[in-house]
């Protein structure tokens, strides 16, 4: 058996909300939407305009800088609206399901005889490319490259996050031919990262290299494992994919067939039944939530994790990368005394409040700041959160800079937003750290391209 991974740096965030491992099937939504400003690394150019009819796998826009890159429709029905933004940017695209779930015809899939080229070729046919994703800098891969190796994160270590092993345990055998898919597609490993106290099915995958991890947030994310296990330097590619992504891609390759359904954690406080939802990519809130919560609460709708999710409008969609929705009570009130009252109710990551007396108890949180911005000092606390051997406040202080250079020795190839959430949590400077790291990696892109 490979050795254990032990990550002592990180937190567990004890917040209250949890989905019971119940699997529900919920109604076929009357509207899904997909994002283009989800899809990192793509230009977005229209296939279709309002009122047009879609089938599944229709293609709805394309990659300027490469047309062979598509993003296709989830359901089959009509364009029911295009909204734009700013500067005309192309911001939604909401499809009016037909409930017919249509499919776009297609040439049947010869397994034995399927090439790395013919993989490719059908993945961008289909619209699935896109759940490959290219590290450095977390954008969509591009099909002409070949990856040193592909890492596949198999737990979730971030609040509230989806048991994926209860998730993928309801195909796995669409998993493991997505695995065999993916084995295609690099000249290395496919690499599968372990919770080593819940290792399910995922100890089943063949052909695949395995490690074991142990240990708190971020231990989950692909790019702390691939940072222990193989560590991405200058002029490497590698590719990820969740988990949920391979069981879609397997899938299509097994029955021939394009099936955008996902399994979906609704969680959170102020969710009155906390779940997992059978449903479809791109689902609207109003479906997923039907009157699970209480309209006259003031509530935060997030698509996605509490740490690195989308704010969304309780009439607003799931975002296609999004594998949970959270509702927890938004944070708009003025504590007095603030941190200087003594409380027993609240959480720290430091001993300011006494929540460090229970261990073991689960906290409602909300979105107050508790403070504002303030001086960006030497505190060493985000070291406490980051389990790399990078420095993070240089790193962040060479983004400020731009200064590439510093930047690249600093470890910004091996980083994304999510790896850097925890360190925005826990920090006394209010410091938008993500939104930092996100500057530093256009920055870089802009810079290489």
């Amino acid at each position: 058996m490979s050795k254990v991974i032990k990550l002592r740096k990180g937190l567990n965030i004890p917040i209250v909300g949890e989905a019971q491992k119940e699997l529900k099937e919920i109604p076929h939504p009357n509207t899904v939407a997909i994002s283009p400003p989800d899809f990192k690394g793509i230009t977005p150019k229209l296939s279709v305009k309002q009122g047009d009819r879609v089938l599944i796998g229709t293609p709805l826009f394309y990659d300027k800088n490469n047309p062979k890159l598509v993003v296709v429709s989830p359901v089959s029905g009509t364009i029911e609206s295009i909204n734009r933004g700013e500067q005309r940017k192309l911001l939604e695209i909401i499809i009016k399901s037909d409930g017919k779930n249509e499919l776009l015809e297609q040439e049947p899939i010869n397994r034995s005889s399927l090439t790395k080229e013919i993989i490719i070729e059908r993945m961008l046919q289909s619209g699935l490319w896109p759940m490959i994703i290219q590290r450095p800098f977390g954008i969509i891969a591009n099909p002409n490259d070949t990856p040193r190796d592909i890492f596949v994160s198999c737990f979730d270590t971030s609040p509230l996050a989806p048991d994926l092993n209860f998730i993928i345990s309801q195909d796995k055998l669409g998993f493991f031919s997505g695995i065999e898919i993916l084995r295609q597609l690099t000249s290395g490993n496919v690499h599968l990262g372990i919770d080593t106290n819940n290792r399910g099915i995922f100890d089943e995958a063949p052909n695949v290299a395995k490690h074991y991890f142990e240990g708190p947030h971020p231990a989950g994310n692909v790019g702390i494992q691939i940072h222990h296990v193989s560590p991405i330097g200058k002029g490497d590619l590698v590719w990820t994919v969740h988990p949920e992504d391979v069981l879609t891609i397997g899938r299509y390759f097994l029955h021939g067939r394009l099936n955008f359904s996902k399994i979906v954690a609704i969680t959170g406080s102020e969710a009155k039944n906390r779940f997992y939802a059978k449903t479809i990519a791109g689902v609207s809130f109003e479906t997923l939530l039907d009157k699970n919560f209480d309209p006259n609460r003031n509530i935060r709708f997030i698509s996605g994790n509490p740490l690195t999710g989308t704010r969304a409008l309780r009439t607003g969609y799931l975002g296609f990368y999004h594998h949970q929705v959270t509702l927890i009570p938004e944070g708009d009130y003025y504590e007095f005394m603030g941190w200087a009252a003594p409380r027993f109710n609240k959480f720290s990551t430091s001993r300011t409040y006494f929540s460090w007396l229970f261990p073991n108890k689960k906290y409602v949180f909300d979105t107050n700041l508790h403070g504002d911005e303030r001086a960006f000092v030497m505190t060493g606390e985000y070291e406490r959160f980051l389990p790399m051997d990078i420095l993070p406040v240089f790193l962040l202080k060479a983004i400020i800079t731009k200064d590439i250079e510093q930047m690249e020795n600093l470890g910004i190839y091996e980083v994304i937003e999510e790896d850097f959430a925890l360190c925005e949590f826990a920090c006394t400077s209010k410091i938008k750290v993500q939104k930092l790291i996100k500057e530093g990696i256009d920055l870089m892109i802009k810079e290489l391209t």
